[in-house]
């Protein structure tokens, strides 16, 4: 059997109908590609013992640092190292956000909120 090919942004606007939602676009090993549409304003959180990458793939975003913002705009990258203490955030509307991380990594690392998600969904 091939492996499934997808368009990521075609496929995050059809299947991701709510902002800070992540799906699982595939597995890697031991870490996944997840995609999601990033909203206003994310809660602040660190990974204690994950790094978290970041790829925007359609629109621009923020990533909040207590030293200040890092603004990324389509095809930028950024690694958030563990440990470090961030927040994401849109610049435009629904922007889309490929990130790479461990599979046990949950979105809002050591915060719990109403938008943590335990079980996601796949593309």
């Amino acid at each position: 059997m091939l492996p499934r090919k997808i368009n990521l942004v075609a496929a995050a606007d059809q299947k991701i109908q709510k902002v800070f939602d992540p799906h699982i676009a595939g597995d890697v090993n031991d870490s996944q590609a997840k995609v999601a549409k990033f909203g206003k304003t994310f809660d602040w959180h660190a990974h204690e013992n994950e790094d978290e990458a970041f790829l925007v793939l359609r629109g621009k975003i923020a990533i909040d640092f207590r030293d200040g913002p890092v603004e990324l705009g389509e095809g930028d990258f950024i690694v958030v190292p563990r440990g470090v203490e961030h927040r994401p955030r849109s610049l435009t509307e629904e922007p889309v956000v490929l990130m790479f991380e461990p599979a046990t990594t949950l979105n809002t690392g050591n915060a719990r909120s109403d938008l943590t998600v335990t079980e996601l969904k796949r593309l």
